[in-house]
């Protein structure tokens, strides 16, 4: 075994090491399965056509003049949750390929999944969006900021695999959380009506609490996650553990927060 394969999987032979890639193929064909069928469950029950507004405040005068908020368009829940619960499908899928399987085997072997942030850059983008427009966010300048925020998240784990290995720099790592935290902020000033202290946030439906608190703590279980794997803490010393808990991690995180968002928004009550 190579220099760096003892690094990356200490202890294992050639032989572990294809069984355990076998095991990875098996589980994401099970992991595209469990998310299409969400994905197909959705866009069948979604019937109500739930939407949420987009809207932006422009210049009406001299600078100071107050704006109007002129809603743009909206953003349909049913549908985006369908899309990235099938987009989280189609990546898995396309893992488990034979044209790809290869390709991402490579990866793993050099401590790093390309098709891992390329799929989080554009689903956990869209839940992220999901999750402040159901907290209040309505400004299409505070989704574009917020969706440019978790793609360099992203960016930044991707980084710290692509040119980093365990035991050395976190510093992709770190930029990435704080970056990464900014849109929470935000989200979490809209919440809590910082601000406003007239706002009765008990008003504030139970789900999005859950949404908020729930979604939160799973997001920078990711970070948590790279975070063992590049500190070679305990059975993440290992870089398989850490990638079986990234796919783990995504179909708890993505079914939470899809059927928290659509049992709660999209079917009408009785």
């Amino acid at each position: 075994m190579s220099r760096t394969d003892e690094l990356l999987f200490p202890g294992m032979s050639a032989g572990d090491i294809d069984a355990r890639l076998s095991r990875l193929r098996v589980q994401n064909i099970v992991m595209g399965v469990l998310h299409l069928v969400q994905a197909i469950a959705v866009f069948v029950l979604n019937e109500t056509g739930f939407t949420l507004p987009i809207a932006g405040t422009y210049p009406q005068g001299p600078p100071g003049t107050p704006p109007d908020l002129i809603e743009v368009g909206s953003l349909d829940v049913g549908l985006w949750v369908f899309l990235f619960l099938a987009i989280s499908s189609l990546a898995h899928f396309t893992i488990a390929s034979p044209w790809y399987f290869p390709r991402y085997t490579a990866d793993l072997l050099r401590g790093k999944n390309t098709a891992r942030w390329v799929e989080y850059s554009v689903s956990s983008t869209i839940m992220v969006i999901l999750i402040a427009a159901v907290t209040g966010v309505v400004d299409i300048a505070a989704f574009i900021a917020i969706a440019g925020a978790n793609i360099a998240m992203i960016a930044f784990g991707d980084l710290q695999e692509r040119y980093l290995r365990p035991g050395g720099s976190l510093l992709p790592f770190w930029l990435g959380t704080g970056v990464g935290l900014a849109p929470w902020i935000a989200i979490v000033v809209y919440v809590l009506s910082i601000g406003d202290p007239d706002r009765d946030l008990s008003l504030v439906p139970g789900f999005v609490w859950v949404i908020v608190f729930a979604l939160f703590a799973f997001y920078f279980s990711f970070g948590l996650n790279q975070w063992l794997q590049y500190k070679r803490i305990g059975g993440w010393a290992n870089y398989f553990l850490g990638e079986t808990t990234y796919v783990l991690l995504s179909l708890v995180a993505k079914s939470l927060l899809a059927w928290l968002v659509f049992a709660n928004t999209l079917i009408p009550p009785d």
